[in-house]
Parts: structure tokens; sequence; C-alpha cells
């Protein structure tokens, strides 16, 4: 079969590598129908990370059930699924417990597996043309519809975006009529952004330099702001400043609180320097979230901060550690929510939200293309602007 193959930075091929097969009477194949590219894949398409040479990359596959072991019972062959990027047994102290991230018995290194992804396990991923799904029962989401239909790309979000972006909102405590901040226009604050208007936040600011991008963020109701303008925890406060009604609704000592209740980091380690933007700087949105959130406000880190970078200029940051604005947000009383989203707690309501036309996550989907086209598309997905989710198409759901 083919499959999307990463041959060290900045370099992916397309290479005809062996099928999966049954090895455990739990495990599933199946046929890929969609496949997404994530933004963190790019976090190793951009050797930042320590993922290997040779494995397959992708985490959000979606497609129909191809074949089962013998004790698989709840799909079966011809079944439409979607799996979350999470690889999970459902039964271990954590997996119990809802933490289905941080599943204690699929990865010998760590808590937590996934397909494809750097530190998760030895599992491949699923940009290829068929992927192996362990615990099938646990993982496979079920799905109406025929592939290649209207709810298609709809759907293949609901591997890792659109869940992670909604558990963004969640651990930054996004209410109704709440202030927020949402650094990051790409697919993942994108999708923060449009879960936050979806509980109904009163402000929805998302911060960006891309004007594609910020234009798509306006158009679900979010409020852009440029970083070319400026400081942009400046900008979202000279913004509330400026908003008459809510001047005349503040009484003595609320002036302090021009900034937001609730901020979502969606950009993650790889952030550029405002100074120098030719230049990362890791703690970039860290220091910008720690001057526009208001006191007692809540934090979500939903963007990647990896344990290792070799790509890191310095010996602190090639271990993961990155200087934090600890006595800020001390000082504010800030909670901090972070690390990778348990798929499975919001993978069958959020599937029903599509469904019933309640949200259409795939405005965030600029290009569909066909594995051969991979290389080319990681290219230009790495530079973070026009080309904003990928998805990789297979069979019917290519036509």
């Amino acid at each position: 079969m083919k499959a999307v193959v990463y041959k060290g930075p900045k370099k992916v091929e397309v290479k005809d590598v062996e099928n999966p097969k049954i090895s455990k009477p739990t495990d599933a194949i199946i046929r890929i129908t969609s496949s997404a590219i994530c933004g963190s894949d790019l976090h190793m398409y951009d050797g930042e990370t320590t993922f290997e040479s040779g494995r397959t990359l992708g985490h959000e596959p979606m497609g129909v059930v191809e074949e089962v072991g013998d004790a698989v019972q709840l799909v079966k062959p011809g079944d439409r699924v979607v799996m979350p990027f999470n690889i999970a047994c459902g039964f271990c102290l954590n997996c119990i417990q809802g933490m289905t991230n941080a599943c204690l018995t699929l990865n010998r290194e760590q808590p937590g597996a996934a397909y494809g992804y750097v530190d998760m396990g030895p599992y491949e991923g699923g940009q290829a043309e068929y992927v192996l799904v362990p615990f099938a029962d646990w993982a496979c989401l079920k799905l109406p519809g025929e592939p290649g239909d209207e709810f298609e790309d709809d759907f293949v979000l609901l591997a890792d975006i659109f869940p992670t972006s909604y558990y963004s909102t969640e651990l930054a405590h996004v209410s109704a009529g709440k202030a927020v901040a949402v650094f990051g226009a790409g697919p993942v604050g994108l999708l923060a952004a449009y879960s936050s208007v979806l509980k109904g936040a009163g402000e929805v600011y998302i911060v960006d330099d891309s004007d594609e991008r910020l234009k798509r963020a306006e158009s679900i109701g979010a409020i852009p702001i440029n970083t070319d303008d400026g400081d942009p925890a400046q900008q979202i406060m000279e913004m509330r400043q400026n908003n008459k009604n809510l001047m005349e609704s503040l009484r003595l000592g609320e002036e302090k609180t021009l900034g937001v209740d609730s901020a979502i980091d969606a950009v993650g380690f790889q952030a550029y320097d405002r100074e120098n933007p030719n230049q990362e700087k890791r703690n970039q949105v860290l220091m910008d979230i720690a001057n526009v959130i208001n006191a007692g406000g809540h934090v979500g880190l939903i963007g990647v901060y990896p344990k290792e970078n070799p790509a890191a200029d310095n010996e602190d940051e090639k271990q993961g550690n990155i200087m934090f604005p600890l006595g800020k947000l001390w000082e504010k009383g800030i909670t901090i929510g972070m690390g990778q989203t348990p798929v499975k707690q919001l993978h069958v309501f959020l599937r029903n939200l599509i469904f019933d036309g309640k949200a259409k996550p795939s405005f965030i989907v600029s290009d569909r293309i066909s594995i051969e086209d991979a290389p080319q598309i990681y290219s230009q997905f790495d530079k973070r602007d026009t080309v904003v989710k990928p998805v990789i198409k297979f069979g019917a759901a290519a036509k």
C-alpha cells in the first residue's frame, strides 16, 4: 500500500509499504477514505522532535472497516468509522477515569499512545491506504452516510482537531458571555475560536499574522488580531476599552478587567519572535497570555510542547525547559490546563452536533489532495499561511 513516510527534516516521501495485518483478536484494519494532515505533524516534519526516519505519519484517520479480529463485536466490515488519535485499551486505571490520552498499557515508554507520532509508541500512522487499529471496539466511532458525502470533511476532523479544539475551551473554562483570546489561527486555533462561539462566548479574539487565516476566523464571528499591527495583548485591551457599552457598564475598579477571562495557546513551542519573525521564541505566546489574561482567569495550553527538541538553540530548550512567566500568572491567580486531548470524552457528542446541523467544522479545510501530492502539500503547509488544513483523499472520497 502507499503511505506518507518521514525521511528526515523537511522531507516526506510516498512509499510502498507492507499492508497491516491483524495480530490480536481485538484489532481491526481500516481502509482509509480521508486522512488529515495536522499542524503537529509539522513539528516532526521540521525536525524539531526525535521522530524516527522511515515511519508512516498521520494520526487523523477515517475510513471503512475492512477486517476485524475474532474478539471485535461492535463494528463489522463495511462500517464507516473514525478513530481518535489516542490509542487506548479502555480498561486501565487511567482509561476508566476517562484519561484515554494517558493509557497505561499501550506505550512502554510513557502514558499515552497515538498513530504515527513521536514518543507515542510504535504505531504506524494513518496517512496511508490502510491502518491497523488496536482495541477496535473502543476506538471506532461509527458514522452515518457514505464515503465522500457532505459530512466527509467534517467527520474526519473528529479524529483530532475538532475534539482537541473544543477541549481547549474546556481547559480555559470558556462559557457564555466570557471574553476569550485564542493565539494561533491554524486549524486548532480556528476551531478553538469556533468552539468558543458555539459555547456562547461574548467576545472571541484570534491572534495570528496570516491575513488568509484571520479572514477564516472573521467568517465565524471571531475578532481578528494581526501581530503585524503590534502587541496583541495591547490591541485586545484597546479594543475592549473602545467598546462604549462595556465601558459604561463598569463599576469602580472594574477597568482592571479589560483583558480576557479565558486564553488559549494554539501555537505551542514553535511560536515566532514578534521582534524578529524569522526566529522562533518558544515562550512568546506564554508571555502574551500572561499580559492579556485577567486576574482569576483560565488558560488552556493545547499547542504542543515536547519534552525533547533536538533543534533548539540551547540545552534547556533541547530538554523541553522553557522560561515561563510564573510570577505574573501566580500574582493574577491563574489556573492552567494543558496536555493531549482525551478524544473519547467528546467524540459522540461532537459527531451528533455535526449530523444535527449544529456544527460545520470543515470550514477550515483548505486543500483536498491525493496521497501523491503529500510531499508538496507538506512543504506548502509548513509556511503556515494559505494552506490551513489539508486532507488526503482516497477511493470514493476522492471523487
